[in-house]
């Protein structure tokens, strides 16, 4: 009896168990339908690397919950089939049947207790014959009694003993499909870790741009608050701005006038008008575009209203526009547009290249900026903060002065003196570089600098700004190359002096690169001249040491996904646990471009080094089947399926990458095979393999071995004799005397 009311007490707990997994699974699975749901918006005509990971960021971590919740669901009904089910067995089953017994056996104990009461109360004055008979009865039922008592008492043996088992199996059952379900949290959560950590860079990499360009947006915008007038936006517009246009109505209603934003292009004289409502925020009608043939002044005499001027269309003839505008200054500005004459614009730049300082990229400039290079390399190269501590604005002048003086610039002694302090000479050598008639990198070239900065994949990237930088002028080429190589040296330092090349891209950005018209539209380029010095960085030997193709590099689409280490070959056996997608989207994510590239330098969880022009080499992994159909897998022809499909059971690598080969990508010039390729089969040679045995790598990423078997290294490390392994995604090689196995999308081959 007391076992049944614990099982039905248990059996009532295990239900409403189930019934709160499925509320908390259900609660989850809606969390992760808000998260999925939720779109980023972004001001501007691009984003960074970083921003389109952060925006992708939210349909990840939904994907995260989904699969945890999937490993729930399991769970609960494994508590239906091994704990419910099993112990509502035994409950009736069993313990039915002994209570059955139970019953049974009370019957027959009344009946021969009752019985034998009868027999007790005979008179011994009855026959003997009488009284045998009586003694006869009560001997054959105490033999009843006695065999129905020994059935009882074995089956409560047997119901004792069953009970210890068919009770508590259950219950382990259960414990242990509970334990399975986190150790299925801590796998997800472990292979989670990898976009954990390139999610948390490209989110410190984004607050560092934000705070490092916030100074730059307020300066600008007081700057536009001063002079409305001389930060016209510089585009393809002769002049736009609101203005508001008269509509008739029938008598008696008169007339309404409605604020249009209205657009006007001198050379082809169409002038367009969308009418906008400020109360909703947006345009409040269709656009509508006309071919203006004159513009007339209106005076005060003629209409009721100030600042008004009648358009007339050429398909409308003799039927005027009457427009309003907001002043009489706004109306000058239109007329002068209108009627053809050259627009009234104030170039803030040409102003600003006639400002205070006489800086020149000439000898005494290359002597300044050296002499500056030489002081902070000697004396404060692991100064905290370096470049981004300012210096004392009188003493940053007064240094300004002497070194820019022929007379007093070789007097003057940076490296030796204690008169100057570090953060003063710095101060002063971006001064120097910002008092310059016109930005190192150039008005003209500007905004083709920032275009691969916004699209294209990371080596496309660095091809272009390569090109960019070898279109510079000679001088402003070479100071380029002496400055970058310096931060170059200086990023190096940057575990204690913590300027990464991230730091040093936002101090350096509005530096060397500045747009001819300072506008609105410019600050959300900010962003993107920190890229550019990022890649200048990053690739300084490259750009300025080797002569770029001939031709422009086309920018080449890349998959968005999180540029950081890519995530190790799992290496052990047995069946594979569900993965999180966004473990995956990490490995398998190839476009049908070239979307290949030398992996950069890793960073630490944390750390604010840039990882803009990064992302990681495209991976084949040991996956569940269907995961590369839902990680879009892209291949433009069949020849790549063709090649996959005759391997005949030849060995492949799990990872590979395609150069911009005449068949995949005709414009391209370098046609130089890749090191990961598929064997070609029309030879059926196994290339591949053949080109990277017995090769040196170099480690792009750092490692810490999980088996004595794998290679410990760090970036930089330099393998010799790497051979493809048996295990895949893995390579064998020898690292100073000692030969293991080594990530194979941690390494570039040399």
């Amino acid at each position: 009896e007391k076992t049944n009311k614990f099982i039905k007490e248990l059996l009532k707990d295990g239900k409403n168990l189930i019934a709160a997994t499925k509320n908390l699974s259900a609660a989850q699975r809606k969390f992760a339908h808000s998260l999925r749901d939720f779109k980023f918006e972004f001001i501007g005509d691009a984003e960074t690397d970083d921003e389109r990971c952060i925006d992708a960021s939210l349909h990840e971590f939904s994907n995260f919950l989904k699969n945890l919740e999937e490993q729930r669901e399991i769970l609960a009904l494994s508590v239906t089939e091994t704990l419910i089910k099993p112990l509502e067995r035994f409950r009736k089953e069993q313990l039915g049947a002994v209570k059955e017994e139970k019953k049974k056996f009370d019957k027959e104990t009344e009946k021969n207790y009752s019985l034998l009461e009868k027999h007790l109360n005979l008179s011994a004055k009855k026959k003997e014959l009488q009284l045998q008979e009586a003694d006869s009865q009560v001997e054959q039922n105490r033999k009843h009694f006695y065999e129905l008592s020994l059935e009882y008492v074995c089956k409560l043996q047997e119901i004792q003993e069953r009970k210890k088992f068919e009770c508590v199996e259950p219950v382990l059952s259960f414990f242990q499909g509970l334990f399975t379900f986190y150790h299925q949290g801590y796998e997800l959560a472990k292979d989670f870790s990898h976009y954990k950590m390139a999610l948390q860079i490209n989110i410190q990499n984004t607050r560092n741009r934000f705070e490092g360009t916030r100074s730059e947006v307020e300066e600008l915008m007081n700057k536009i608050r001063r002079n409305p007038q001389e930060h016209k936006r510089a585009n393809h517009f002769t002049m736009e701005g609101y203005l508001y246009v008269q509509e008739k109505r029938p008598a008696p209603f008169g007339s309404s006038w409605v604020k249009h934003y209205c657009t006007y292009r001198k050379e082809t004289k169409k002038f367009t008008m969308i009418p906008f409502e400020h109360r909703s925020g947006g345009k409040a009608g269709d656009e509508e575009l006309f071919i203006l043939t004159y513009c007339t002044k209106r005076n005060i005499d003629t209409i009721d209203r100030r600042f008004c001027f009648d358009l007339e269309a050429s398909d409308r003839p003799g039927v005027p526009v009457t427009m309003q505008a907001f002043s009489e200054e706004d109306r000058k500005l239109w007329m002068e547009a209108l009627d053809g004459k050259e627009a009234l614009f104030i170039n803030l730049n040409k102003a600003s290249a006639k400002r205070e300082g006489s800086a020149q990229l000439d000898k005494i400039g290359f002597t300044v900026i050296k002499k500056c290079i030489n002081a902070v390399e000697t004396r404060g190269i692991n100064d905290q903060g370096l470049y981004r501590v300012v210096g004392v604005s009188s003493k940053v002048q007064r240094l300004l002065t002497l070194l820019m003086d022929a007379k007093t610039c070789n007097e003057v002694d940076l490296e030796n003196s204690v008169d100057w302090e570090v953060k003063t000479i710095t101060s002063a050598m971006k001064q120097y570089l910002r008092s310059l008639p016109e930005p190192l990198m150039t008005y003209e070239l500007h905004g083709e600098f920032i275009i691969p900065a916004k699209s294209g994949s990371p080596e496309s990237r660095v091809n272009a700004v390569h090109f960019l930088v070898h279109k510079l002028p000679e001088k402003n080429k070479e100071m380029l190359d002496i400055l970058v190589k310096h931060l170059a040296n200086v990023s190096k330092h940057a575990k204690r002096n913590l300027m990464t090349v991230a730091n040093l891209g936002v101090v350096f950005g509005p530096t060397l690169m500045r747009p001819q018209e300072e506008t609105v539209a410019a600050i959300m380029d900010l962003k993107f001249q920190n890229i550019v010095v990022e890649i200048l960085i990053e690739n300084h030997e490259k750009i300025f040491k080797t002569l770029p193709d001939a031709t422009f590099p086309e920018p080449i689409s890349m998959p968005v996904s999180p540029p950081n280490a890519p995530p190790r070959q799992s290496r052990r056996q047995g069946q594979r646990i569900k993965r999180p997608l966004a473990v995956y989207n990490l490995c398998l994510e190839l476009d049908d471009a070239d979307t290949h590239s030398s992996p950069k330098e890793d960073t630490p969880t944390g750390s604010m080094d840039s990882l803009s022009s990064q992302s990681p080499t495209p991976a084949f992994s040991s996956s569940p089947p269907g995961l590369l159909d839902r990680n879009h897998l892209i291949m433009d022809s069949g020849d790549l399926t063709d090649w996959a499909t005759n391997l005949s059971g030849q060995s492949r690598p799990s990872m590979v990458s395609w150069m911009n080969t005449p068949s995949t990508n005709p414009a391209a010039t370098n046609t130089t095979p890749s090191a990961f390729s598929f064997p070609n089969p029309a030879t059926g040679s196994d290339r591949a393999v053949e080109s990277v045995a017995h090769r040196k790598a170099r480690a792009v990423y750092p490692c810490e071995a999980e088996h004595s078997s794998e290679l410990s290294f760090q970036i930089g490390a330099i393998f010799e004799d790497v051979q493809f392994s048996r295990e895949p995604g893995w390579l064998e090689g020898t690292l100073n005397g000692k030969r293991g196995l080594i990530p194979q999308n941690y390494v570039q081959f040399l």
